[in-house]
C-alpha cells in the first residue's frame, strides 16, 4: 500500500484531533519554545501525543483546548524543546574485555604508552589483555611494531588501537593467540603490516585485517556484558535526547547484533546496519544480505556499508594530489574499482541503500564515476546513497554529488585535527575540507553523526564553528535540522520522524538549556532532561511528576 505523505498525515491528524475521533490526547506539553524542524512551521509553544504520535502542535492555549480528563499537562517552564536526535553514523561497541591504560592518550608518544604498558603488566596476572588509544604520534613512530612491544611486554597481549578505528598495532602474543602467523593472507580491504621484502609480520594491521581482528575479540565478549555495553551506551544516549542510533556496526555479525539489541531492550531506536567483513577468498555476502527487523520499528536492519578509503592518522586517505609529509604517497583505496563495481551492482539488485566511506577526493571521485556508470540518476536518487565523511568531496564533484542523489554524513568531532590535515595535506588544503555549508547551498542532503564522543552538543558546537574551514561552518537551526531531519531522511525515515509535527512519532527531548541563544562555550554542556520514544519516556531527570 502506498504510504501517505507526512503532510497529509499531519493534516489528517490534526483535523481527527479537532472533531475528538482520535479521543484527546495522552499529553499535552506545553509554555515551552519548540524547534519542530518543520519548515512550515519551525517554532511553536505546545504540542499534544496520543499514543507513539503527535496530534497537535500550536501555541499553548490552542493545544491545551484539546485536553480531556485523563489528559496529563507537563509545564516546560519556557524550556526548549527539539525533535529527538538521530546519530546517522555509530559505533556502539561492545567494549573490549582487558586494561585500558588511562594515561595513554590518543596523542601520547610511544614512549609513554609502553611504559604505562610495562606498568601494567607488572601488576597484572600473565595473559590479561592491555589495551591503549593511540594517535597519530606512535603511527608516525618507525618503533612502533611488535618487536618493541615484545621486547617490553612479552607475556601479554598488547592491542594498540588508533582513535581513527582503522589500525591497530598487536605484539606477538595477540597475533598468536588470534592465530595470525607470517603465511597469514591479507583479507581484501586490509593489510598485515609486514617486515620489507618478508612475509614475516610487524604487528601492524589496517583497515579489513584490524576489523576482522576486532570482530574476533567482540565474538568473545560475553553476551551478558555485550548487552550490558549496549543498554548503556543507549541510556547515555537517551541522555543527550538521541532517540535514535545508527549503528555501522564493524564490531558485530548482523545476526548476533540483532540478538543482543533485542535482549537488551534498549529504550531508543536502533538501526543495524550491515557492515560485511571479508577474508582471503572474498567478501561475507552472506552477512552483506543477512535479514533482521524491517526498517520502522524500534529495531531495524538496514543499508550495507563498505569502506574505500582510511583517514589522515594513518595516511589511509586516497587523494588526488600526493601527500605533504610524504612525497610521492597519494592514500590508496582499500578496493579496486572493479570489486566497488561488483559492490555496487549487487546493492542495485538488491535495490538496498549503499554507505560508502570515502574521504579523499580519489576516492569519492571514483565512486561517483561507478555510481553515474551504474544506474540513472533517477535510480540512486530513490536509494539514497551515502558518503560517509567526505572531507574532500570538492567542489568540482559537488554537481555530480547532487545530480546522484548523494546524501554526506558528516561528523563533526573530525573537525579538530587542523594540524594533522596541514601536516598531511599542506597548510592551503585545510581551506577545501570537509564542506558542510557549501554542500547545503549547492542542494546536497546533509546529515551529522558522532563517530566519536557521543555529545551532540559539543558536535554542534563543532559544525557551528567548523575550526577545519571556519567558511563551511553551519548556523546553529541548520546543525540541528542535520542531526534531525537530515538524519531521518538519510535512513528513508522522513515521514515518520525527524520533525515534531502532526502524524510524526512523538521522539522528542526536553534540553537542560537553550541550544539556539546559550553562549557557545557552553553548548556541550547541554543534557536532555525529559526524552521520549514514541511517546513513552526514555529518560527522565525528574521533570514528569
Amino acid at each position: 500500500m502506498r504510504r501517505r505523505p507526512a503532510v497529509a498525515l499531519a493534516a489528517l491528524a490534526l483535523a481527527a484531533c479537532a472533531r475528538g475521533e482520535a479521543g484527546p490526547p495522552d499529553l499535552i506539553l506545553a509554555g515551552g519554545r519548540i524547534f519542530t524542524a518543520d519548515s512550515a512551521r519551525p517554532w511553536a509553544e505546545a504540542l499534544a501525543v496520543r499514543h507513539d504520535r503527535i496530534v497537535a502542535v500550536g501555541n499553548t492555549d490552542s493545544v491545551r483546548r484539546l485536553a480531556g480528563p485523563r489528559t496529563r499537562t507537563l509545564d516546560l517552564g519556557g524550556r526548549t524543546v527539539i525533535p529527538g536526535l538521530n546519530d546517522a553514523h555509530a559505533h556502539p561497541g561492545p567494549e573490549l574485555r582487558g586494561i585500558r591504560l588511562a594515561a595513554a592518550t590518543g596523542d601520547a608518544g610511544l614512549l609513554e604508552v609502553v611504559r604505562g604498558l610495562a606498568a601494567a603488566s607488572r601488576v597484572r596476572p600473565r595473559g590479561t589483555w592491555l589495551l591503549a588509544t593511540v594517535g597519530d604520534r606512535v603511527l608516525d613512530d618507525p618503533r612502533a611494531k611488535r618487536f618493541f612491544l615484545d621486547s617490553v611486554v612479552p607475556d601479554h597481549p598488547v592491542v594498540l588501537e588508533s582513535w581513527s578505528g582503522h589500525a591497530a598495532i598487536f605484539n606477538s602474543a595477540t597475533l598468536g593467540t588470534l592465530g595470525i602467523g607470517h603465511d597469514t593472507p591479507d583479507p581484501p580491504g586490509g593489510r598485515y603490516g609486514r617486515v620489507p621484502g618478508s612475509e614475516v609480520l610487524d604487528g601492524r594491521l589496517t583497515e579489513y585485517a584490524w576489523w576482522n581482528a576486532r570482530r574476533r575479540l567482540s565474538s568473545s565478549v560475553p553476551d551478558s556484558a555485550s548487552r550490558a555495553d549496549l543498554l548503556r551506551y543507549a541510556d547515555a544516549a537517551a541522555r543527550f535526547g538521541i532517540t535514535t542510533v545508527q549503528d555501522m556496526n564493524n564490531n558485530l555479525t548482523t545476526a548476533r547484533a540483532v540478538a543482543l539489541l533485542r535482549d537488551a531492550d534498549v529504550p531508543i531506536r536502533w538501526r543495524v546496519i550491515r557492515f560485511p567483513m571479508t577474508r582471503a577468498g572474498g567478501r561475507d555476502v552472506a552477512d552483506a544480505r543477512a535479514a533482521g527487523p524491517r526498517p520502522g520499528g524500534p529495531l531495524g536492519v538496514s543499508g550495507v556499508t563498505y569502506t574505500l578509503d582510511g583517514t589522515p592518522v594513518e595516511r589511509g586517505v586516497a587523494m588526488r594530489r600526493p601527500y605533504a609529509d610524504r612525497p610521492g604517497w597519494y592514500g590508496e583505496l582499500d578496493f579496486p574499482p572493479e570489486t566497488l563495481g561488483v559492490i555496487i551492482r549487487e546493492t542495485l539488485a538488491a535495490r538496498e541503500q549503499l554507505l560508502v566511506h570515502a574521504v579523499g577526493d580519489s576516492a569519492i571521485a571514483v565512486l561517483l564515476g561507478l555510481l553515474s556508470a551504474a544506474a540513472p540518476e533517477s535510480t540512486w536518487h530513490a536509494l539514497r546513497p551515502r558518503i560517509e565523511h567526505g572531507d574532500f568531496l570538492t567542489a568540482d564533484l559537488v554537481p555530480s554529488a547532487r545530480r546522484l542523489g548523494v546524501v554526506v554524513v558528516q561528523n563533526p568531532a573530525r573537525f579538530t585535527i587542523l594540524d594533522l590535515i596541514r601536516r598531511r595535506y599542506g597548510p592551503g588544503r585545510a581551506g577545501v575540507a570537509q564542506p558542510l555549508r557549501s554542500l547545503l547551498t549547492a542542494g546536497v542532503r546533509i546529515a551529522l553523526g558522532s563517530d566519536g564522543p557521543m555529545n551532540p552538543y559539543l558536535n554542534i558546537m563543532l559544525a557551528v564553528t567548523h575550526p577545519v574551514n571556519p567558511g563551511e561552518a553551519l548556523t546553529r537551526e541548520q546543525a540541528v535540522l542535520a542531526y534531525t531531519r537530515g538524519s531521518a531522511y538519510a535512513e528513508f525515515a522522513e515521514r515518520e520522524k525527524g520533525t515534531l509535527a502532526p502524524g510524526m512519532l512523538a521522539d522528542l527531548a526536553v534540553l537542560s538549556q537553550d541550544i539556539f541563544t546559550v553562549p557557545l562555550g557552553e553548548l556541550s554542556q547541554t543534557e536532555s532532561v525529559l526524552t521520549m520514544v514514541g511517546g513513552k519516556v526514555a529518560y527522565d531527570a525528574g521533570v514528569v511528576k
